[in-house]
């Protein structure tokens, strides 16, 4: 997704993103030909960061490895430069962290482009958009972002449908808003009655659905900003 715009040093970062599940990479000196060149990958590996919350594109399978698009899009960049592979697993909140701790070089998952960032990292251009949706009961009369207003939406922490909600926010009358800490837990939210509605990308929303068959809920897309 990015790379720091000043002296490049061991931090610094590919950022592939997911966001809505758009995907991301924050990169690294290699891809700024024009810079002083310096090692883009100090410590002898390609050190991903991947936030294993998005099958299918990143997930942890069977064995415990991480798993999916995002994992293989890594190994990848780790070939073709001639080094091993390192995957981590990171939450969402932590992603720009274990970048900045230098514990990662760069990252492929779903994050929100931050304008707030692009002093120190670069986004690449997304290699995937889902789109976001809003789920809600079949029998929920809640069919837009515009019929929030005095109900309760969830969403997880930090994502896409997070930046969403708050941009809603400021066009629609006030709304309950409930982070989540994964997106399918915002959906366990709305199908277990405790929120009126949730915002996910549409990839999420219907491998949830396809693994609770006896849920059939109303999905409708939604613009990602307000």
């Amino acid at each position: 997704m990015a790379a720091p715009t000043g002296r490049m040093s061991a931090t610094t970062m590919l950022v592939f993103g997911l966001a809505a599940l758009t995907v991301w990479l924050v990169a690294l000196t290699w891809v700024f030909p024009h810079r002083r060149p310096l090692p883009a990958f100090p410590h002898g590996e390609v050190r991903v960061a991947i936030d294993a919350s998005y099958p299918p594109f990143a997930f942890v399978d069977r064995d415990g490895a991480l798993a999916g698009v995002d994992a293989d899009i890594g190994r990848a960049i780790a070939e073709q430069v001639g080094l091993p592979v390192r995957l981590v697993n990171i939450g969402i909140d932590g992603l720009y962290d274990a970048l900045r701790a230098d514990q990662v070089d760069l990252i492929i998952s779903s994050l929100q482009p931050d304008g707030w960032r692009t002093h120190e990292v670069r986004y690449t251009r997304s290699y995937f958009n889902a789109g976001l949706v809003l789920v809600t009961a079949p029998d929920s009369p809640i069919m837009s972002m515009a019929d929030l207003p005095g109900e309760s939406l969830a969403y997880e922490f930090g994502s896409t449908a997070d930046v969403a909600a708050r941009a809603w926010l400021r066009r629609v009358p006030a709304f309950e808003t409930r982070p989540y800490e994964l997106p399918a837990h915002a959906l366990d939210a709305v199908r277990l009655g405790e929120a009126s509605a949730g915002l996910v990308d549409s990839v999420t929303a219907r491998l949830y659905v396809r693994q609770h068959p006896g849920w059939q809920p109303n999905m409708n897309h939604v613009t990602d900003s307000g």
